[in-house]
């Protein structure tokens, strides 16, 4: 398995309600980002601050677009949120299946192959933002 290519897939593929956030995640927001908890209408993200209507992407992720005479040749993601992201970001990826219905570019063949030890070898990966996966 790759490290993160920071293809943006995970925040593409769920960034436009496909998350859900706590009660205290919102009220530490609250607290200590009202910058991001704006975004945040009863309970669902992201939400306009001055619609309340449900955004079609997340306002905190960035495109540094691919850039011919730069050291990437595609489109890299960033999170202007990343330590005080949602716990649902946090936790991606969860599954190789996951991974593998997002088109995730971290996978490589050999993962796709035997998906039981990639599976391992993610939940290796991720033991600092989450708890292994339990089927």
């Amino acid at each position: 398995m790759k490290e993160c290519t920071q293809c943006g897939k995970c925040c593409t593929q769920y960034g436009d309600g496909g998350l859900s956030v706590t009660d205290s995640e919102i009220d530490m927001w609250e607290l200590f980002q009202p910058d991001i908890a704006q975004y945040v209408k009863n309970g669902l993200i992201w939400a306009s601050p001055e619609t309340g209507k449900r955004l079609d992407h997340c306002p905190f992720l960035r495109v540094i677009p691919a850039d011919e005479k730069s050291a990437h040749s595609k489109d890299i993601y960033t999170c202007d949120i990343y330590f005080d992201r949602p716990d649902d970001c946090r936790y991606y990826p969860v599954t190789i299946k996951q991974m593998i219905n997002d088109e995730c570019e971290m996978l490589e063949e050999k993962d796709r192959s035997d998906p039981v030890k990639a599976q391992k070898a993610l939940d290796i990966l991720m033991k600092d933002s989450r708890p292994a996966f339990d089927k």
